[in-house]
């Protein structure tokens, strides 16, 4: 049962999806009204190249609780999210899909395990695999990647259904710049993190813009954004490499001495430069990755740029708060298009 004091802001990027979009908003405005929870539903196009601008703000016109934010570009899944939490009015954030996967009506299971102080951030899990074993794979195996690599302990329950309560947006108002992931700004702000399990539903329309490729980039993205473990493992290489060497000048030396052969000659030479080169530029392209996003957040890229609205404009009294954070600046992450 969900407190009849909890208000709510739904968050959707929307890309592509102008056949889905009715139909998901007409699903959660029904599901808030019978849980009888206030409620606005916050949806942002991500320069999509179809009608979904056309769809979404049409929505906003018809319907009070309904705000359409049109992004003046395609910045990514990751972006449009940021830019629809520092518009978010309300007490929670609830974040979802325009697919249909999400089902609105397991929202008030989200809520319901967010009342009490407990937790702040609350995922939901599907029962069983939503996607195909290759893709299943690769989302797998990034959650693997942040849990270890980043530290985040809640990382193998991380969807793109969940719930916090928008206070913790404080904790990365300050982030900008061309690479970002909600999930790893949320684990900054919080600890009190959960998961439910909830019903998804097969795709209808289209198919998921996250393949295999892109999950992998999305990887690396935050690998490389959030965390100096490919620096660490780029020293351990060439640690690795050194023993490597020693061994085998080792064992040169050693067959030299006892008769076994001559001194090395080109191949075994050759072998050897090409294994310590190797190490080396794969360490120098480590570097060179950190050094090439110090330079593109030096020239003030942007996260987001948004080139209109539709509907109600937030204003500090209709929530807790109400947004802290200009809309205009944003942060980025995942792949450049959904």
């Amino acid at each position: 049962m969900i407190g009849g004091s909890m208000s709510v802001s739904v968050v959707i990027p929307c890309y592509r999806s102008a056949r889905t979009l009715p139909a998901l908003v007409a699903r959660i405005l029904s599901t808030m009204s019978e849980a009888s929870v206030r409620h606005e539903v916050i949806l942002v196009v991500d320069g999509s190249p179809d009608d979904t601008w056309a769809t979404a703000a049409g929505l906003a016109r018809r319907n009070e609780a309904v705000r359409a934010i049109h992004l003046s570009r395609n910045y990514g899944q990751h972006n449009a999210l940021i830019a629809g939490i520092r518009e978010a009015a309300f007490e929670v954030v609830v974040t979802m899909d325009d697919d249909l996967q999400h089902p609105p009506e397991q929202i008030p299971l989200l809520l319901a395990a967010l009342e009490g102080d407990r937790l702040d951030l609350v995922y939901g899990v599907s029962y069983r695999e939503e996607h195909g074993f290759l893709r299943s794979f690769a989302s797998r195996s990034v959650k693997a990647g942040m849990s270890s690599a980043l530290g985040i302990r809640s990382a193998r329950a991380i969807s793109a259904f969940r719930a916090f309560r928008t206070r913790l947006r404080d904790g990365f108002q300050e982030l900008s710049g061309p690479h970002a992931s909600v999930d790893v700004a949320l684990s900054w702000a919080t600890s009190k993190v959960g998961s439910v399990s909830v019903r998804m539903n097969e795709r209808h329309h289209g198919r998921s813009n996250y393949s295999p490729r892109l999950l992998i980039r999305h990887a690396v993205n935050m690998l490389l954004g959030y965390s100096t473990a490919p620096l660490r493992a780029a020293s351990y290489l060439g640690f690795l490499v050194g023993i490597v060497g020693l061994l085998l000048g080792g064992a040169v030396l050693w067959r030299f001495a006892t008769g076994e052969t001559t001194v090395a000659g080109f191949t075994t030479i050759a072998s050897m430069v090409a294994l310590f080169s190797s190490a080396q530029l794969v360490s120098i392209g480590v570097l060179g990755e950190y050094i090439g996003r110090i330079h593109g957040s030096g020239m003030g890229r942007p996260t987001y740029v948004v080139r209109e609205r539709v509907g109600p404009t937030a204003s500090a009294d209709v929530g807790p708060g109400g947004p802290s954070v200009p809309a205009q600046a944003g942060a980025r992450s995942g792949p450049d298009e959904q």
